[in-house]
């Protein structure tokens, strides 16, 4: 993967091609995991997917997935030419050579660099698909007052209100519009503190291990891992990271699905707070069995078509 060249525009390519693939693969089991976290009424896992299937059928999986193809397959562009990029920059800055291959402390400012540019790009991506996703919730009522008796300024509290077949959003530019209209650019990055929590130890923990994983299953020390195990080191890697990042996923999910409308966190200490007093420390973890089992797929797809489109570029 290493070359001469300081900046590679393959890399970004690749990356591109890599993102369309998982995308496809990775979205059902996405929305599974976002309505675990952010949605009400489910008991598990299964009992989201019959839920879904039931009430919206096989197109209920793929809610949401218009926007995340065009906008993922550019953030992981972005995400993986910029990693690549930065650890060839690092090698000559550190080696004299942007081909040297980098140490454990290289990839690790790699990964948390990667981690971080990616909010500024992945933030406002999450959170329309996340409020597309969650489209056919309930509004829920503890935010909602009805104006009772004008004369005392009492409030009739609701406890839910239920609207199926009621749609905020029309698609993905409506949302964007929308949240724009109602909650100005900074709407646009709500969670994006929690995202950062998640992302900059989230790459680390996809990056270090699939190179380790890489590492062990070659041949020998000199020849490159063989697509198999390309494939094995990056669902691997994925899983790892999905699963450590669960915690602040599920904070990040919960206060971008938090609309104006029905706003109840003012922000990430408050939504943690709330979270554990209310459902107890394992809502933190809900969602981490779908996280790995979707974190498989999508990683191996993501990180096997990477490297297969970079070794077709290179060899033209």
């Amino acid at each position: 993967m290493q070359s001469s060249k300081s900046f590679r525009m393959d890399d970004f390519i690749a990356g591109w091609i890599g993102g369309a693939s998982s995308v496809v693969v990775g979205h059902p089991l996405d929305t599974v995991k976002t309505r675990l976290q952010a949605g009400k009424g489910y008991k598990n896992t299964f009992h989201c997917v019959l839920t879904i299937y039931r009430k919206e059928t096989a197109v209920g999986f793929f809610k949401g997935m218009s926007f995340p193809l065009a906008s993922i397959t550019l953030y992981n562009s972005v995400v993986f030419g910029f990693f690549s990029n930065t650890q060839r920059f690092i090698s000559k800055y550190r080696y004299g050579d942007g081909r040297h291959p980098c140490g454990m402390v290289d990839l690790t400012v790699a990964s948390m660099l990667t981690g971080l540019m990616s909010v500024g790009l992945g933030a406002p991506v999450d959170l329309v698909k996340i409020r597309l996703q969650m489209q056919t919730q309930a509004v829920l009522s503890e935010n909602l007052q009805l104006a009772g008796n004008v004369s005392t300024g009492t409030n009739i509290d609701l406890r839910s209100v239920h609207m199926p077949n009621q749609r905020l959003y029309r698609g993905p530019i409506h949302c964007i519009s929308s949240i724009l209209q109602t909650e100005g650019l900074q709407g646009l990055y709500r969670g994006a503190g929690a995202m950062i929590l998640r992302d900059v130890p989230g790459y680390t923990l996809y990056f270090i291990p699939y190179s380790i994983f890489c590492d062990l299953l070659k041949p020998d020390a000199t020849s490159s891992p063989n697509p198999c195990s390309i494939w094995l080191a990056g669902g691997l890697a994925g899983s790892i990271s999905w699963v450590t990042a669960t915690p602040a996923d599920v904070v990040k999910s919960r206060m971008q699905a938090d609309a104006q409308l029905q706003r109840k966190y003012k922000g990430i200490l408050q939504c943690i707070i709330h979270s554990y007093k209310t459902e107890g420390a394992q809502v933190f973890f809900r969602g981490a069995s779908v996280n790995a089992i979707r974190g498989f797929p999508m990683s191996a797809t993501m990180f096997l078509t990477y490297e297969l489109s970079l070794q077709f570029f290179r060899s033209l």
